[in-house]
């Protein structure tokens, strides 16, 4: 069975739905299940990084006050909690996704790529890390054992560029409009994070018609 995702690792619900999707494919009992992770950018236009934190860029962003921002971000961190994932949203900053989207295509080219996305959501979720800046994405790469003068050089570079631009060309030809969007087998979609049982519904369904 293959399940495809599209995320982007500064959307809260990814990190949600990934541990939901992982909880579900334990739960359905289902052995050989190959989940790949694509790419999508919530905000192509933001910069690297910056100084603002989420709540603060959310206030701007619907015109509403901080205390309304900081509720609204309680009540997702409520809902990261009951999968087990701590968000400290006084730590996020926003940043642009498009390197670190390439450096887990490099990454899954060795074979980490599903470690490295979930990396990549910790750093930015749980430690409020920078992964807009190639130094906080070297550090994570080094973490994961991978070469540190190659992912400098990859990152200086065009390489992957493509493979990103493909995934987000191929999310709007299957109809993707947010994110987390999963894809069972080419033939089963759920849009956002979902209850686990929604999931295991869906991986037993498309199990039996493999069968």
């Amino acid at each position: 069975m293959k399940i495809e995702v599209w995320s982007d690792y500064v959307c809260p619900f990814c990190y949600i739905g990934k541990r939901r999707l992982e909880e579900a494919i334990k739960a359905s009992g289902l052995e050989e299940v190959e989940v790949v992770y694509k790419a999508y950018e919530l905000e192509p236009n933001a910069i690297a990084t910056s100084d603002e934190s989420m709540i603060e860029v959310l206030a701007g962003k619907y015109k509403i006050s901080i205390e309304e921002a900081k509720a609204m971000t309680d009540n997702v961190a409520l809902q990261a909690q009951s999968v087990g994932l701590n968000y400290d949203f006084e730590k996020m900053r926003p940043a642009n996704t498009f390197h670190a989207h390439r450096l887990a295509k490099f990454a899954e080219q060795e074979g980490l790529g599903e470690q490295m996305t979930e990396q990549l959501l910790h750093a930015y979720f749980i430690e409020g890390e920078k992964i807009g800046t190639f130094e906080t994405l070297v550090e994570l790469s080094k973490k994961l054992g991978l070469s540190e003068e190659r992912t400098k050089e990859m990152l200086h570079s065009e390489e992957f560029a493509d493979d990103v631009k493909e995934d987000i060309k191929e999310a709007g030809q299957i109809g993707v409009q947010g994110v987390p969007f999963f894809v069972i087998n080419r033939k089963y979609a759920i849009s956002g994070a979902q209850p686990t049982e929604t999931f295991v519904n869906a991986l037993r369904k498309a199990a039996g018609e493999t069968v």
